[in-house]
């Protein structure tokens, strides 16, 4: 799955001032949408979808029914009546701001962003991004005076990625849509709530999916699970590494057996492979398909 966005065009744009409610910080509501220069535009969407280079996918769920995860309802109200996306991003806010309870969190900016153009394997179609930027970083001005030169300081958001991000694509709407993430911010517990409490999204069963979690497998196995049992030195366990990247960068498919025969090759350790996955998915609570 691809994502470009040389067509990408910004049509609306709310901004609102979300605190942490369990520390008494106020939800600050705009009244209105953002009046943006074509100029304004051009630097935004740079700004925001810049850090979608090569996206992970994720789908809204709720364990009862898709239609009680609140973003993927806003969101589908939002996409049905895109003149209404102030109403829709008020909800999204009073929702992210219900969700903002622990002490750690920061206060920051709420974007709601409706795009136009954003291209998905070669379609053209038409995304919402809700970005946070919880962290300001200090600009050095140079200010001339007459016949001097002098310095002033002040805070702002820096333009090269934002805090948080999330990207939802109106496409695949009846599974949760297809979304992406981003968390820039520390990835501790208090971190975990953009993507657990506000979103509540579920990676997608695709083949980004599947290939991660294999990779991952590989890696554990050699640099964990090999050592315990086999004498292997750290060269060893660097050429099969690599040779995993090779494997999977040179064929379109995955089979487990063939992937073992071909980077394993040892009969004796391909058994311990097999069997380790097993337990690596019971472990990590995920399935690895054998082939895909």
């Amino acid at each position: 799955m691809t994502l470009k966005f040389n067509s990408a065009e910004i049509k609306n744009l709310v901004i609102h001032k979300v605190g942490n409610k369990n520390n008494d910080e106020p939800l600050v509501l705009s009244k209105s949408e953002s009046s943006l220069s074509d100029d304004d535009k051009l630097i935004l969407t740079e700004h925001f979808l810049g850090s979608f280079k090569q996206p992970e996918f994720y789908q809204f769920y709720h364990e009862s029914e898709l239609n009680l995860n609140e973003v993927y309802v806003y969101a589908c109200a939002a996409f049905d009546e895109p003149g209404n996306l102030y109403e829709q991003s008020r909800n999204f806010a009073m929702h992210l701001y219900r969700q903002t309870m622990h002490p750690k969190i920061k206060s920051g900016e709420f974007y709601t962003v409706y795009f136009e153009g954003i291209e998905l394997d070669g379609e053209l179609t038409n995304a919402i991004g809700l970005f946070k930027s919880e962290n300001k970083d200090l600009f050095m001005q140079v200010v001339e005076d007459g016949e001097n030169f002098g310095l002033h300081f002040d805070s702002g958001i820096n333009l090269k990625k934002p805090d948080k991000a999330c990207l939802i694509i109106n496409s695949e709407r009846e599974d949760g849509f297809i979304v992406s993430v981003i968390d820039n911010t520390s990835k501790g517990t208090e971190a975990m709530y953009w993507i657990d409490d506000f979103l509540y999204v579920q990676n997608r069963k695709d083949e980004y999916f599947h290939t991660k979690n294999a990779l991952s497998l590989c890696k554990t196995f050699v640099a964990e699970q090999m050592p315990v049992k086999y004498e292997i030195s750290k060269a060893e366990q660097s050429d099969l590494l690599n040779k995993s990247m090779k494997f999977f960068k040179e064929n379109d498919s995955f089979d487990v057996n063939l992937f073992a025969d071909e980077v394993i090759g040892h009969p004796e350790i391909i058994e311990d492979f097999i069997s380790y996955k097993g337990d690596y998915e019971k472990e990590n609570a995920v399935q690895i398909e054998d082939k895909f």
